[in-house]
């Protein structure tokens, strides 16, 4: 992750609360977690195929990502990513990263337009 979109990103991260459960082990980084989250939307993989490189856990990144989304957080990233690029009159592929959090890329069959004909 750029350190120009992370230096946007992190002051709008939720903080960490520990699961409600206890047990664990220390928090992931959130830089780690939001990089993991954004290639699971980006790519189209599933999360069970999240990369070991990573260093997350797919339950920590899936947890993550629904905790985050539950805060709002994906609309006002892309909020503060949009009013970044007006206010330096650029465009910047940040923008399609944050938007990707929002549309799930579409796989398989059951997502290809139906044809007139029958199987």
């Amino acid at each position: 992750m750029p350190d120009e979109l992370w230096a946007i990103v992190e002051p709008l991260i939720p903080e960490f609360t520990p699961r409600w459960q206890g047990g664990g082990t220390v928090p992931v980084d959130d830089r780690e977690v939001f990089t993991a989250i954004v290639y699971v939307l980006t790519s189209g993989h599933a999360w069970r195929h999240l990369p070991d490189e990573f260093g997350v856990s797919v339950p920590t990144a899936h947890r993550r990502f629904t905790a985050w989304t539950r805060a709002g957080l994906w609309p006002r990233v892309r909020h503060a990513v949009q009013d970044e690029h007006r206010a330096q009159a650029q465009v910047d592929w940040a923008s399609t990263i944050v938007d990707a959090a929002k549309v799930r890329a579409k796989r398989g069959r059951a997502d290809r337009p139906r044809s007139g004909r029958s199987w």
